[in-house]
């Protein structure tokens, strides 16, 4: 599989909209759009989504739209096109009683948890709006006068209001590498005290600035374990929208696997080879990634690749918890 095709399997990737990025600026069509009661409109209420009965995300009509638009201070966001039909993405303001009308359509669940039973293009999609309604939320005013910000080209921009100003704020993604760490024959997982017992996953942090991709790699497994990594490879990425991150997976090796845990990183790292990772994810000692992030996929390429099982088969059985 290449990398290509690596990105697009991990979960949140594989968006089906047509972005339509050249019809954002055309003010006459979204507002047609907005009003055309084709249009469909994919509603958040606290970061939770809405789900129908059929494990599929509610999209409601212009009507629910229109009162959701009444108790929002966020202008809906153009999402894209697919089928001819167009949908924006609003959010519901925290009030119970818009809870309650929502709930009336179907169930309001968090993103992760509802990926257990959404498909990847829906999961996709609903990823795509909850990060830019999150961006839009904390982007409120301009980050160089501090004046107020108004939504431009679909929710693409927010330009700001002060015409002595009028900076353009886009919608940002930050990005995250996050790696797997090979010596001979193990791989390295790492433990967050935060995390749920027996739950481990591979080192991962974010980039700074004025820093290349592979050397952010070599500094988060160093700053975390003490270990230092050469042979640093790309493998897939995935959007990640809790909040709005980018994560660039990679592989990496090590000549010297002693441990100098960073403890205001990480709780607790072990070194475990396939069989040694089996035993333990079927005793239930430790519990691998959950399968909607690039972690599992990471863990389940280096394991797969040792002809000792399938990890889908072990995990599968054994933890079908919600990430951390």
């Amino acid at each position: 599989m290449d990398r290509q095709h690596r990105s697009f399997s991990n979960c949140f990737a594989s968006v089906a909209l047509d972005r339509a990025f050249e019809k954002r600026k055309d003010e006459a069509w979204l507002r047609a759009q907005l009003t055309d009661p084709a249009t469909r409109f994919i509603p958040l209420w606290r970061h939770k989504c809405l789900i129908n009965t059929e494990s599929r995300p509610h999209l409601v009509t212009l009507d629910a739209a229109e009162y959701a638009a009444a108790h929002i201070d966020i202008e809906p966001v153009f999402l894209g096109q697919q089928n001819q039909q167009t949908y924006f993405a609003t959010e519901v303001s925290g009030q119970d009683h818009d809870r309650q009308r929502l709930e009336v359509l179907g169930e309001l669940i968090e993103l992760r948890t509802a990926c257990a039973v959404l498909s990847d293009q829906d999961a996709a999609v609903l990823g795509y709006a909850r990060a830019m309604l999150h961006w839009h939320r904390h982007h409120q005013h301009c980050g160089t006068c501090g004046s107020a910000t108004v939504s431009q080209e679909g929710g693409h921009l927010r330009r700001c209001a002060n015409a002595q100003c009028a900076r353009s704020h886009f919608p940002r993604t930050d990005p995250a590498v996050i790696v797997i760490v090979t010596h001979e024959d193990r791989c390295l997982l790492g433990r967050d005290p935060a995390w749920p017992p027996g739950q481990y996953s591979v080192v991962a942090g974010f980039v700074e600035p004025g820093e290349p991709l592979e050397a952010a790699v070599a500094r988060e497994v160093f700053e975390e374990t003490g270990i230092h990594v050469h042979s640093i490879n790309y493998l897939s990425s995935q959007p990640w929208p809790f909040p709005g991150s980018i994560m660039l997976g990679y592989s990496a090796e090590t000549d010297d696997p002693r441990l100098n845990l960073n403890r205001d990183e990480l709780e607790d790292a072990l070194w475990v080879t396939r069989e040694e990772l089996r035993e333990a994810v079927q005793s239930k000692r430790l519990k691998v990634p959950t399968r909607i992030s690039i972690a599992y996929r990471l863990v389940q390429d280096w394991y797969d690749a040792g002809g000792v099982g399938c990890l889908d088969e072990l995990s599968i059985v054994t933890w079908q918890g919600t990430d951390s």
